[in-house]
């Protein structure tokens, strides 16, 4: 899937070009695959979007400016619908296209695969922790075993620094300690 873009290469207002260098450079940056169409210089690519950006998107002029963005065929949004969805970490989801392994889409995308969430615990029975952990676990391959053995080995590791505390609070305390 290719994302298309449409630009104005030779537009006269410097928002318009800050918008498109925006949007641009994200793409660049997650390393999505776009195609830039101007709509300056090719009558066919303004006519095409145009024709394909949804009525109630359009401006009450009718003429929707640049960037314009589309998956393939499909509308996704104009500059501000994609600065929101790069607000919320949803650039993947306005984009149409799955987020890659490892990102904040893809964990917040298994959230929700694995239950609701209510007060920042998920309700199947594992907190945000846990289902953090088992998410990395998961996207390395690591079987459960291997993940639980840390976990086990720090609680220990508190429960005999927990007796060694107690262990100091019932020493005798020396003269020289308690004039201090």
């Amino acid at each position: 899937m290719v994302i298309k873009v449409f630009l104005a290469s030779s537009s006269g207002s410097t928002a318009i070009k800050k918008k498109q260098q925006d949007v641009l450079g994200f793409l660049e940056a997650l390393k999505v695959d776009y195609a830039p169409l101007d709509i300056a210089c090719n009558e066919d690519n303004r006519m095409w979007m145009r024709e394909n950006v949804p009525v109630e998107k359009k401006p009450t002029n009718g003429i929707p400016l640049p960037p314009q963005i589309f998956n393939e065929e499909s509308y996704c949004g104009d500059y501000e619908t994609f600065f929101d969805a790069k607000e919320d970490n949803a650039v993947y989801a306005f984009l149409g296209l799955p987020p890659p392994p490892g990102s904040k889409e893809a964990k917040e995308a298994y959230l929700l695969e694995n239950g609701p969430v209510e007060n920042g615990t998920i309700v199947n029975g594992t907190d945000d922790a846990e289902d953090e952990e088992n998410l990395e676990a998961e996207e390395e391959n690591i079987d459960d075993d291997t993940l639980k053995a840390p976990v086990k080995e720090e609680e220990a590791q508190e429960e005999v620094e927990d007796e060694e505390a107690k262990g100091e609070d019932d020493q005798p305390v020396s003269e020289e300690e308690e004039d201090e």
